[in-house]
């Protein structure tokens, strides 16, 4: 029996092969370059004295020893997962801080509700609150210098857990004396791409939204590129020119016919606010709290 512990990344790879049915799409799921996968397992067959997965052009599949391998691997890691559950929750008796990094929306828009509920239940948790994008907030989960981090991003890296907090939808706004607010026919995607626009800086979810939607597009230079919604929203107001935004951020607005939202025929822009957090996947204590007491509301309210 080899005397050397495997590392948990080998025992999930393992078990995602198993899932999958493909070294690939295990290699994709664990964060693994697929060379590093294949290194990783031939490595381990040889520590072990047997094959543990057999390959053919169909895909991967575990051999029977292969299969006794996993079954324990899924135990194992089960296992560290409820370790990691009862550390997060003996350190919570003993802290009562968190530190939370926001995209700019939600900060703005949304978290002075959210954090305001959650301190009348819990009035003696310190909260520490950073605005940054979302290319940013998950660079500072990664580096572990936050508890949980809120996002606007369309993509959230595989190492994160992620909980749906908002939905929200992305607009076209003008000042009212633009060409645009006087159009009868909404806009095309065609003329929004081809148009310069006052966006957000890239690594905002944001910006990242509407460079997917406009992708196959041929794109004009943007007019301007601004750090949060807020600065956007004076830029229009100024009649700087036209810009894409949430709508969170300029209702108030926009119901006072301060601005004018701008259709387009055929773009969806709505998406989707998510709660992001290193693992384990069970997130305890008052980040924990936190985001389930914003779940909860969100599923009270009608519609």
């Amino acid at each position: 029996m080899t005397s050397e512990r495997p590392d948990l990344t080998v025992l999930a790879l393992l078990v995602a092969i198993d899932d999958h049915g493909s070294l690939g799409a295990a290699a994709r799921a664990v964060g693994m370059a697929q060379p590093n996968a294949s290194r990783a397992v031939r490595m381990w067959e040889r520590k072990l004295g047997m094959p543990l997965v057999e390959r053919s052009p169909r895909g991967s599949r575990m051999t029977a020893a292969g299969g006794v391998v996993v079954h324990w691997a899924r135990q194992v890691l089960a296992d560290v997962d409820r370790l990691l559950d009862a550390a997060a929750a003996l350190r919570t008796d003993q802290e009562a801080e968190l530190t939370v990094f926001a995209s700019m929306t939600v900060a703005e828009c949304l978290l002075p509700g959210w954090l305001g509920e959650f301190r009348r239940s819990r009035p003696q948790v310190r909260i520490h609150l950073q605005m940054r994008n979302s290319r940013e907030v998950f660079e500072r989960l990664a580096a572990g210098e936050c508890d949980l981090g809120f996002v606007e991003s369309p993509t959230v890296p595989r190492t994160l857990h992620r909980a749906t907090v908002a939905g929200d939808r992305l607009v076209v706004i003008v000042d009212p004396a633009h060409r645009w607010a006087r159009r009868r026919r909404p806009l095309t995607v065609t003329e929004l791409a081809a148009t310069p626009l006052v966006v957000r800086e890239p690594g905002s979810g944001t910006r990242s939204t509407l460079d997917i939607a406009l992708a196959e597009y041929p794109r004009a230079e943007p007019l301007l590129e601004l750090g949060s919604a807020a600065a956007i929203r004076t830029s229009v107001l100024a009649g700087v020119g036209p810009a894409v935004v949430s709508s969170l951020a300029v209702a108030d607005q926009l119901a006072r016919g301060e601005l004018r939202a701008v259709p387009v025929d055929g773009l969806d822009l709505s998406r989707t606010l998510r709660a992001v957090w290193r693992p384990p996947r069970r997130l305890a204590g008052p980040a924990g709290e936190l985001v389930a007491g914003i779940v909860r509301a969100r599923h009270r309210e009608p519609g």
